[in-house]
């Protein structure tokens, strides 16, 4: 069995005329991804690897993602591949991930994920917003074997920014 976490990265900054790759995190980013990171340990496997775009701003949020799940920030992989729109190269990155790994937690984005996630998910979700996560499980033992997965879980800034609401 393998079990995929997908994190598109959080909100990014365009106030500076950057190259989409130097691109880093806005505030009300860098808040989602501590808000959305939070609240992942408990569903969390026990061991996992995290595997990154290079893109700034997808590191930025797997390095707030790895600091409040007690992952090591130095472990953290790039994968220059990943930085990547299109969901042919992200779903042919996701197929050579080392089949030593049946849980991986992968930073991208968009539209990529949002197109992975309904081609190898089993619910459609119109989009895939900024710090969103989607869990998929997968029947097969190797990675370059997965096909239509199952959902497990859904997640968005809104959803715990909902629960939140002062009465």
């Amino acid at each position: 069995m393998k079990n995929l976490i997908v994190v598109r990265h959080a909100k990014s900054s365009w106030d500076a005329p950057l190259r989409d790759i130097d691109r880093p995190l806005q505030q009300r980013g860098i808040k989602d991804a501590h808000l959305v990171s939070s609240s992942l340990s408990d569903s969390l496997p026990k061991t996992f690897v995290i595997i990154s775009s290079p893109a700034k701003r997808a590191s930025e949020t797997a390095v707030i993602f790895a600091q409040n799940i007690s992952y090591p920030v130095e472990s953290i992989q790039y994968n220059e591949d990943l930085y990547t729109f299109d969901e042919r190269q992200l779903e042919k990155e996701i197929r050579d991930i080392d089949n030593d790994y049946d849980n991986v937690i992968l930073f991208g984005h968009n539209e990529a994920i949002t197109n992975f996630v309904n081609k190898f998910g089993d619910i459609f979700i119109d989009n895939v917003t900024t710090s969103g996560v989607v869990s998929l499980t997968f029947d097969s033992d190797d990675w370059s074997g997965i096909d239509k997965g199952k959902t497990r879980k859904v997640l968005f800034p809104r959803d715990l920014k909902n629960e939140f609401r002062p009465i």
